[in-house]
C-alpha cells in the first residue's frame, strides 16, 4: 500500500514552492520537500516537459522513475522564454515561500527572475540556486553535471581499483548529494525566517556538496601532503574493511575496524596470534599491515558460502553483510518492515512499487499518494488562482506560453 499520512500533519503543509529545475537535482530537493507537506507547482515546457519524463526505463512514453522523482508535485505548463510566460511565474513566486531552480547561472537573470529582483517583489522569499560550480567563481557560467561534479570534489579519483581508470557510481551521486544540501540550506532559510521575516538566496554548487563528503582528505593533504588514493574494495587508511570472497561465488563484507571488533573477529577466524599482536591494537598498526589481515579474513571466508560466514559472524558481533542487488532490496524483510517499499496506484490502474519516504518522523511522518503528473496536469487550476478566465487560458494557449 502507499504511504498515508490521513490527518497530514505533514511538517511543511502550507509551504508554497515553485520548482523550476529539471532532472535531478532541483526536482529531487522538490520531491523531498513534497514528501513532508509542501505544495510543489512544476514549472514545465508545454509539450515537452521535464527530460526526466522519458529518461531511463520508461513505460510507454513515461518513465517509471518519474513516478518517483515527481509525486506529490502539481504540473504547470508554462513557456519561460516568452515575457507572458515569465510574467505568470512572477505572480506564482509572489505568494510563494520557496523558488528552487538548477538552470546555469546566469539564466534566471536573462528572464527577470533573479533573486535579487524577486526578493523585492516578494521579500520573505527563499531562493534555492543549484549549479555546476555555484554563482560565484571563476567557473560559474559553465554548464556542470554530476559527472564533472563527482570528479572535480575528488570522490571520482579515490574511486576504483589502483593504476585503472577512476570508475563512476552507477547513479547521480552529485546530484542527489546536492540536493540534500539543497533541502538542509532552505530548511535553515526557513527557520531564519521566522526569527527576521525575511527570505535569502541559498548557493548550492554541484562539486562542493561532493566535496563536503571527503572527510578529513584536505587536513590531510595540508599537514601530511597525503593525497588519498583508489583502494579497490577497501577503504584507505582503515583496517580491515573490505569485501572477501565466499566459497560460493558471493562476497561478504565484514567491518571489523573497531578496536575490540578486531580482536572479536581473529579469534572468530582461529587467528589469535593476530589478535593479540600489540601492533595491531589500533588501526594504524593494522593499516601497515593490511594486506596480512586482509589475506587472512580472506582464508577463513573463502571455505565457507555467504549464508554461513554471515551466521558466524553475527554470533561474534562483527559488523557485516551482503552486497545487496535492487532484486535483493525489494525482497528484503528488514525493507518491507521499515515501509521503504511503497505500492502507489497509477492512472491506468496499474500497481508500481517506489521507496517510502526519507527520513521517518515519528510525529509529522512524510508521504504521498501517487506518481507524477502528466504534463501540464494542474495548469488550469493554477492560472485560475491566479484570476485568469477560460478565455485568457485560451489566449495564452494559442500563443505557446501554457
Amino acid at each position: 500500500m502507499h504511504t498515508t499520512n490521513v490527518a497530514d500533519n505533514r511538517p511543511l503543509k502550507g509551504i508554497k514552492v515553485v520548482e523550476m529545475g529539471t532532472l535531478i537535482a532541483g526536482p529531487f530537493t522538490g520531491k523531498t520537500l513534497g514528501d513532508f507537506g509542501a505544495e510543489v507547482l512544476k514549472i514545465e515546457a508545454p509539450e515537452v516537459g521535464d527530460p526526466l519524463r522519458t529518461w531511463r526505463t520508461t513505460e510507454g512514453v513515461t518513465s517509471v522513475w518519474w513516478h518517483v522523482q515527481a509525486r506529490n508535485k502539481k504540473s504547470v505548463a508554462i513557456d519561460l522564454r516568452q515575457a507572458e510566460g515569465q510574467e505568470l511565474v512572477r505572480k506564482l513566486i509572489a505568494e510563494a515561500d520557496i523558488v528552487i531552480e538548477n538552470f546555469r547561472p546566469g539564466t534566471m537573470e536573462n528572464w527577470g527572475l533573479d533573486y535579487e529582483t524577486l526578493s523585492k517583489l516578494n521579500p520573505k522569499l527563499i531562493m534555492l540556486r543549484i549549479s555546476g560550480y555555484g554563482q560565484t567563481g571563476p567557473l560559474r557560467d559553465l554548464a556542470g553535471f554530476g559527472v564533472i561534479a563527482e570528479a572535480m570534489g575528488g570522490f571520482r579519483y579515490i574511486t576504483g581499483m589502483p593504476g585503472e581508470a577512476p570508475v563512476r557510481p552507477g547513479i547521480s551521486i552529485g546530484d542527489s548529494l546536492s540536493a540534500l544540501h539543497g533541502v538542509i540550506g532552505v530548511m535553515m532559510a526557513l527557520y531564519n525566517r521566522t526569527i527576521t521575516g525575511k527570505g535569502q538566496m541559498v548557493d548550492v554548487a554541484l562539486y562542493e556538496s561532493v566535496f563536503n563528503m571527503m572527510e578529513g582528505a584536505v587536513p590531510e593533504y595540508d599537514r601530511y601532503q597525503m593525497v588519498r588514493e583508489p583502494a579497490g574494495s577497501a577503504l584507505q587508511g582503515i583496517s580491515p574493511t573490505n569485501a572477501y570472497p565466499c566459497s560460493d561465488g558471493l562476497y561478504v563484507l565484514i567491518a571489523g575496524n573497531g578496536n575490540s571488533i578486531f580482536k572479536r573477529l581473529m579469534t572468530l577466524i582461529g587467528r589469535d596470534d593476530l589478535g593479540n599482536e600489540p601492533a595491531y591494537a589500533n588501526n594504524p598498526g593494522r593499516v601497515a599491515d593490511m594486506a596480512k589481515i586482509d589475506a587472512a579474513i580472506a582464508e577463513w571466508t573463502k571455505v565457507r558460502t555467504l549464508e554461513e560466514a554471515l551466521s558466524d559472524l553475527a554470533v561474534a558481533r562483527v559488523p557485516a553483510g551482503r552486497v545487496f542487488t535492487i532484486k535483493d532490496i525489494v525482497n528484503d524483510p528488514h525493507y518491507k518492515a521499515r515501509g521503504m517499499l511503497q505500492r502507489i496506484k497509477l492512472e491506468d490502474g496499474s500497481d508500481l512499487m517506489v521507496p517510502g519516504v526519507i527520513p521517518k518522523l515519528s510525529d509529522t511522518p512524510g508521504s504521498f499518494a501517487g506518481g507524477g503528473p502528466k504534463l501540464g496536469q494542474h495548469t488550469d487550476e493554477i492560472l485560475n488562482r491566479l484570476g485568469l478566465d477560460a478565455k485568457q487560458m485560451e489566449e495564452l494557449r494559442e500563443k505557446g506560453v501554457v
